[in-house]
C-alpha cells in the first residue's frame, strides 16, 4: 500500500510517522513518499522519518520526492498539509490584519481568507493529478483553512473523494475527559467517548459528550462553567447556549480583545512558529536521533498522528468508527443546503465517510454560520476564477471583514503582498 503526503516537510510530519508505525499490525503500509517543493527541508525532515522508521524495525520504505506527480502514481491514500509560500505568507497574512485594525490569523478573517485565496489552485492541481494517477483513492486535507478548503474541493474536483481533518475536535474529547477525571473521579477511556459538535472548522459548537453510554454533557457543562477551566468563555455565556464555543469563536465573540492583543506583537503566532521550526529542524537533522523531540508539542499539533492514521486505518478496515471530518453532509442536518461542506460526526467504513443525521444549530449559531459559510463559498469562486469582485464581496461578507469602505484598500494590499503566489488575478491585468 502506498500513500503520499503532499507537503512532507511539514514539522508534523514525525508525528505522521509515528502513526503509521503503530498501526502498521493493522494498516499494511509499504510505501510512504513524502513530497515537498522546499528540497531542503525535505531532505531534513525526510531523513529523520527513514531514521524512525529504521528504529522501528523498518516496516514500511519512505521516500522523498519534489515531484507531485511521482509521489501520487498509484497511491491509495494522499494527506495534504501544504503551506503556499510558507511561514513567511502566514507572518504576512498576520500583519495584514494588524495593518488594518482586523483580526491578524491563519484561518480566521482577512489571514484565511488570503491563505485560502493562494492555496485553493494548488491543491485542486493535486485533485487534478489524483484524478489521472490514484484514481479513487481519497484526499485527507489538513491543510488550512481546512473547511474552506474542503469545500472547494468538493466543488471544483468531485470525481475525489475528500475529507478535511482537524485535531481540534479530539483534543477537546481530550481535555473534557481529563476534566471529569480530575474534578469528578470519573474516568473514561478515548475510544469509550463521543463528542457531539457541530458547524465549520474552526466555527463549531461542542453540544455533547457520551462515554461508556453514558450522558455526561451536565457534568462537562458544570465543570467548565464552575472551574473556570476556559477563561476565554464567560460562564453566564455558556449556561446561555447550553453549549462550549470552538476556540477560534474567541475571534468573533470577543473581537475587540483579540484585535488588541495584536499591539504586542512581535511576535505573532507566525513567528513564535517561525522559531519553534527552527529549534525543531535542528533537532531533527541530528544524525543520532530517531525519536520526536519534546519540543515539537509546542509546535501546536497535539493528537494529529491520532486523527490522520486513524481515519485512514477505519476506512482500510471497514471499521465504522465515527470520526469528526468536515464532508459534504447530504441532507444529514435537515433544512441546511445538502451541498454545504460542515465539520461534524460522521461514520468511516471501507464504503466511505457517511455524515450522521445531527439536529441543527439554534438561531444564535446558525445565524453566525451561514454567515461565515457565504464568505467562504464566495472565497472559493475568487480563487477559482481570480475573480476581484468576488473577493470583494466576500470580504463584504465576513462578519470580521473590514467596513465596506476600507475593503477596496485592504484587498488592494493582500493582492499586492502576496503577488506572486496569486497569479490568477494579476495574469489578466
Amino acid at each position: 500500500m502506498k500513500v503520499a503526503v503532499i507537503g512532507g516537510g511539514s514539522s508534523y510530519t514525525p508525528e505522521l510517522i509515528n502513526g503509521f508505525v503503530e498501526r502498521v499490525p493493522s494498516f499494511p503500509l509499504s510505501e510512504l513518499w513524502l513530497m515537498d517543493v522546499a528540497q531542503e527541508r525535505l531532505e531534513v525532515v525526510g531523513g529523520f522519518a527513514r531514521r524512525m522508521v529504521a528504529a522501528h524495525g523498518a516496516p514500511f520504505a519512505v521516500h522523498l520526492t519534489t515531484d507531485q506527480r511521482q509521489a501520487l502514481a498509484g497511491a491509495s491514500y494522499v494527506i495534504t498539509q501544504l503551506r503556499v509560500g510558507g511561514m513567511q505568507a502566514r507572518r504576512a497574512d498576520e500583519y495584514l490584519g494588524k495593518r488594518h485594525g482586523l483580526v491578524g490569523q491563519e484561518t480566521t478573517g482577512v489571514g484565511g481568507m488570503s491563505k485560502a485565496l493562494r492555496t485553493i489552485p494548488v491543491i485542486l492541481r493535486v485533485a487534478g493529478d489524483m484524478r489521472e494517477l490514484a484514481p479513487g483513492a481519497p484526499l485527507v486535507n489538513f491543510t488550512n483553512p481546512s473547511g474552506l478548503i474542503t469545500e472547494a474541493l468538493s466543488r471544483y474536483a468531485a470525481e475525489v473523494p475528500v475529507v478535511g481533518v482537524c485535531n481540534g475536535p479530539v483534543t477537546v474529547k481530550m481535555e473534557m475527559l481529563k476534566a471529569l477525571e480530575t474534578y469528578r473521579g470519573l474516568r473514561f477511556e478515548p475510544d469509550q467517548a463521543q463528542l457531539d459538535t457541530l458547524g465549520l472548522n474552526h466555527l463549531s459548537w461542542y453540544r455533547g459528550l457520551v462515554a461508556d453510554g453514558n450522558d455526561m454533557w451536565p457534568q462537562v457543562l458544570e465543570v467548565y462553567q464552575n472551574e473556570n477551566l476556559d477563561p476565554r468563555w464567560d460562564p453566564r455565556t455558556l449556561e446561555v447556549l447550553g453549549m462550549i464555543p470552538c476556540g477560534y469563536l474567541e475571534y468573533y465573540y470577543y473581537t475587540d480583545r483579540k484585535v488588541a492583543a495584536q499591539g504586542q506583537w512581535p511576535p505573532s503566532r507566525a513567528e513564535a512558529v517561525m522559531q519553534v521550526e527552527a529549534d525543531l529542524l535542528r533537532s531533527y537533522a541530528e544524525p543520532d536521533r530517531s525519536e520526536p523531540p519534546k519540543d515539537l508539542m509546542k509546535r501546536g499539533g497535539a493528537y494529529y498522528s491520532t486523527v490522520a492514521t486513524q481515519l485512514l486505518n477505519a476506512h482500510y478496515n471497514d471499521l465504522g468508527e465515527v470520526h469528526i471530518v468536515n464532508v459534504r453532509h447530504r441532507g444529514a442536518v435537515k433544512g441546511w443546503s445538502e451541498d454545504w461542506v460542515l465539520e461534524m460526526p460522521c461514520r468511516v467504513d471501507g464504503d466511505g465517510i457517511h455524515p450522521l443525521p445531527a439536529r441543527p444549530l439554534p438561531p444564535v449559531c446558525f445565524g453566525l454560520l451561514a454567515h461565515v459559510k457565504a464568505y467562504e463559498l464566495l472565497t472559493v469562486e475568487a480563487s477559482v476564477y481570480g475573480n476581484r469582485d468576488a473577493a470583494y464581496w466576500a470580504l463584504l461578507a465576513h462578519p470580521l471583514g473590514p467596513r465596506a469602505d476600507r475593503i477596496q484598500p485592504l484587498l488592494d494590499d493582500l493582492l499586492e503582498t502576496h503577488r506572486a503566489l496569486l497569479p490568477q488575478f494579476w495574469d489578466e491585468l
